[in-house]
């Protein structure tokens, strides 16, 4: 199957709208029955009311992945996901007392109740952390009012615009996925033009494009402030359940060794017979003609990396591609790019792509699924535990992207095992050392008092990507149009650093996997998956001997970056 099939969320619309009233009704009898009364509940009332609370957010959260998916594949769905956002914001408030009261509560029956919980422990200490950054009742109850008028309108609005944007190329309309995809042609003239085509396609769109970032940026200052955060990361911090210390150390790993980078390009120039690598020029082959990596064919790499790695993960994959949980090809109204939606324990997670036939499509799909296999494993710790933070999210993802790298490099001539690499460690350069890139520009952005106009915009772009490429690429004007087409500044600030975070975690696990007791390793990494958020990331990663607040933790990711690129260099050497 090459579309979805949400069948498994719900067959028809008559039972979504009666799970709907269900979980109305149900939001309103919690809340009459345990409104106020949290502190006098025994632990066994306290055990089945949040199991209630989270069975009625599953519910919801059943809800409202359908009515995504409908909008991802077709922004003519706008008003229907709109619906729905709606009546769950109204449900919402019949629950919002619950973590409220629960944090309203004595330490000691706090404690008494997270002792009696012990499914739910990691998801109530998380609670009692955000307890200085809540609110009251009241105004909790305005600003989920108030959500789908602010930032998720304006995430909104940019999805259903970016899913219309078409850019003309050579006579022919195409959409973001594809004109984007010709940056990887083995033709300099077609990424040339290609880049050209993409510039003027987004530059009568800056000034909405501007708008809804700098909306972005107001109501995430507003939200900072009502709430006494200290600035506009942390809430993101929080989210992913680790320090600003933590944080700070990657970025500052990452820049340290920006070297690597410009080190690859200069190599890159050689090897392509160019004086000046342009920024469009970044993604180009080193093969006069790039292999073709069709759906099937993709399919059929990836199972069998699964089945070597780990049967369990073969078998979910094979889950995947036979019961529809993955929609594949680029079409009309279509969001763009890629993601895994988890959707629920009780059903399946749903994968997007825009397969365009290349081997980076290859590598999406590794990615995608990697993010589906975790979700699909964690099911077993519940909806609340379930919810895992971005940086741990984004580990499976980038390590079946690895396991997909080995599957394949051994079995290519000289000439196409330094292509791959070339590529590979494009991926990683552009998974670590370009979302290190975003994440300041979203600093200098967020620090920015007032509205930027288009010109700030562009100068704090151009000012964080010229600090990787240095003068191994040059970039044009063009470039400093392109942050504005970059989704996460729109849906999810400062999610970025989180891919970094995971492809150095996942580089340090990979060394470890290559050399430790394989059956072991795969063991430890099968439950830490399985654990999904239900513990910290902290925590999760100890279990392979690793402290994520050491400083020195982060070179073990580099130090193997910077092996590739010497077995890389070698090659080019040979």
């Amino acid at each position: 199957m090459l579309n979805w099939d949400l069948s498994a969320l719900y067959e028809n619309e008559a039972l979504l709208e009666a799970d709907l009233k269900d979980a109305a009704s149900r939001a309103k009898s919690l809340e009459s029955v345990c409104k106020g009364k949290l502190k006098e509940l025994h632990v066994n009332e306290f055990l089945e009311s949040i199991r209630e609370y989270e069975s009625i957010n599953e519910k919801l959260g059943r809800i409202m992945t359908y009515a995504f998916l409908k909008f991802a594949t077709n922004s003519d769905n706008g008003g229907f996901y709109a619906k729905y956002q709606q009546a769950h914001s109204n449900i919402a408030e019949n629950l919002l007392f619950f973590e409220l009261e629960f944090n309203k509560l004595s330490k000691p029956k706090q404690e008494e109740l997270i002792a009696s919980a012990p499914m739910y422990t990691y998801y109530l200490e998380s609670l009692v952390e955000e307890k200085p950054y809540q609110l009251s009742q009241k105004e909790e109850r305005i600003l989920l009012k108030k959500d789908m008028t602010s930032a998720s309108a304006f995430s909104r609005l940019f999805d259903e615009h970016f899913s219309r944007l078409k850019f003309s190329y050579e006579g022919q309309k195409l959409s973001e996925e594809e004109i984007l995809s010709k940056l990887q042609d083995g033709d300099r003239s077609v990424r040339q033009k290609a880049a050209s085509a993409f510039t003027k396609g987004l530059k009568p769109h800056q000034p909405l494009l501007a708008y809804i970032f700098n909306m972005i940026k107001t109501d995430l200052a507003s939200d900072c402030e009502l709430r006494g955060y200290k600035n506009a990361e942390q809430p993101r911090h929080m989210d992913n359940k680790i320090t600003q210390k933590s944080v700070d150390a990657l970025v500052k790993s990452a820049e340290s060794s920006f070297s690597l980078v410009q080190e690859y390009y200069v190599q890159k120039a050689k090897l392509l017979g160019l004086d000046e690598l342009y920024e469009y020029d970044r993604y180009a082959p080193l093969e006069a003609s790039s292999a073709s990596f069709d759906f099937e064919t993709s399919k059929a790499i990836v199972l069998d990396a699964f089945a070597k790695f780990n049967p369990k993960f073969h078998e979910i994959a094979t889950m995947a591609f036979e019961k529809g949980w993955i929609d594949v090809f680029p079409k009309d109204k279509k969001r763009g790019g890629a993601f895994s939606h988890p959707a629920t324990p009780s059903t399946h997670p749903y994968v997007l792509l825009n397969h365009t036939d290349t081997r980076r499509d290859l590598f999406t799909l590794a990615h995608e699924l990697g993010h589906a296999i975790h979700q699909y494993l964690s099911r077993g710790v519940g909806y609340l535990g379930s919810d895992t933070p971005l940086t741990t999210s984004e580990t499976a993802s980038v390590f079946a992207e690895m396991l997909i790298f080995d599957a394949i490099k051994d079995n290519l001539s000289a000439s196409e095992k330094r292509s791959l690499y070339a590529s590979k460690i494009e991926d990683i350069f552009s998974t670590l050392y370009r979302q290190i890139n975003f994440t300041t520009f979203e600093r200098k952005v967020h620090a920015h008092e007032g509205e930027l106009d288009l010109e700030t915009f562009n100068q704090y772009w151009m000012q964080e990507s010229q600090k990787m490429f240095g003068k191994s690429i040059t970039l044009s004007k063009d470039y400093a149009l392109w942050w504005s087409y970059i989704p996460h500044f729109i849906h999810s600030p400062f999610y970025c650093y989180a891919y970094s975070y995971g492809q150095l975690l996942v580089l340090a696990l990979y060394g470890l996997y290559k050399k430790s007791d394989k059956a072991l390793f795969v063991q430890n990494y099968t439950t830490f998956l399985s654990a999904g958020g239900s513990q910290s990331p902290k925590e999760l990663i100890k279990k392979f001997g690793f402290d994520i607040e050491d400083e020195g933790f982060w070179q073990l990711g580099i130090g193997e970056i910077e092996s590739i690129l010497a077995e890389f260099k070698g090659m080019c050497d040979a």
